[in-house]
């Protein structure tokens, strides 16, 4: 068996401690601020959560670059001048186009390493539905699965990643063009908060509504327990845009109502987070397979 290394990219939000435990790297994207291109890491090294959300609340547009060619190039080439082969499990291409750059990595550099394999995976999903792809893709090496077995049982599992969404306003992924909602959605009604999925095409969409930002908590809780596939063996993730309240909120319930082997909370990354804004609160965990796909 030929060992591989496992990578996501900056919108797994797969942050120091979850990749270290798992042995996964990571390809960065940038995030753009006042004109400055700083890195989107993974580590909150250059600016911590509260800063960035900061930023956001002052008014400051925060816009996202793909993954360089040149980043891929150059981590992929120290793998695979080590003999070894590279997953990738990029962000949905609903999303993002990373993962075409990429595909594009992966033709250079298999003409100067003919006899090593690239695999990468459109997971049609990103965040911590991505991170959870990767676990498991870093679980079944460890059980010493061939890549090409683990690139099929995931692509055969992808669309079971569930995640439910909700955001303090949909200004951000309508100005960053992330989101399919009908026109209601964009009415600003007042008080009422949208249920975001993750379609089976990727794609972030504006699924239903609840009044009020207590209720639209509740509602990713139900909407939690209706979807989670045999809880006690799962970890549901709980990601904020700097709201640790709500999420300790939610973190509450889904222990109380759905018993679940482990709930983490964890911040919403920069590539992610600058598109969403601040007081977004989502779950994220293995569950029934979507089968929606969002209509605008």
């Amino acid at each position: 068996m030929n060992k591989f290394e496992i990578f996501v990219d900056s919108t797994s939000d797969m942050f120091t401690e979850l990749r270290r435990q798992y042995d996964i790297d990571y390809v960065a994207m940038n995030i753009v601020v006042k004109g400055e291109e700083k890195k989107a890491s993974l580590d909150w090294d250059l600016y911590s959560p509260q800063e960035f959300y900061g930023w956001m609340r002052e008014g400051i547009k925060i816009t996202t670059t793909l993954v360089p060619l040149e980043t891929f190039i150059n981590k992929w080439t120290e793998v695979l001048e080590k003999g070894e082969d590279v997953l990738y499990i990029s962000c949905s291409s609903a999303l993002s186009g990373s993962v075409n750059v990429g595909r594009n990595a992966k033709d250079m550099l298999l003409e100067k390493y003919p006899d090593r394999k690239i695999e990468i995976i459109d997971p049609l999903n990103s965040c911590k539905g991505q991170a959870l792809m990767a676990i498991k893709a870093s679980n079944l090496r460890k059980e010493g699965k061939e890549l090409s077995e683990i690139v099929e049982i995931i692509e055969k599992e992808k669309l079971c990643y569930n995640q439910f969404c909700t955001v303090a306003t949909l200004d951000y992924l309508k100005r960053a063009g992330r989101i399919k909602a009908g026109k209601a959605f964009f009415g600003n009604i007042f008080g009422v908060k949208p249920i975001i999925i993750s379609d089976a095409k990727g794609n972030n969409y504006a699924w239903k509504k609840a009044k009020g930002r207590r209720q639209s908590l509740l509602d990713l809780v139900e909407y939690t327990k209706e979807n989670i596939v045999d809880p006690e063996n799962q970890t549901v993730f709980v990601v904020h845009a700097d709201c640790i309240e709500d999420a300790e909120f939610l973190k509450e319930h889904i222990v109380n109502e759905i018993h679940p082997k482990e709930v983490v909370i964890d911040y919403l990354g920069p590539i992610i987070g600058s598109t969403t804004g601040p007081g977004t609160v989502a779950t994220f965990f293995f569950g029934k397979e979507v089968t929606i796909v969002g209509e605008a």
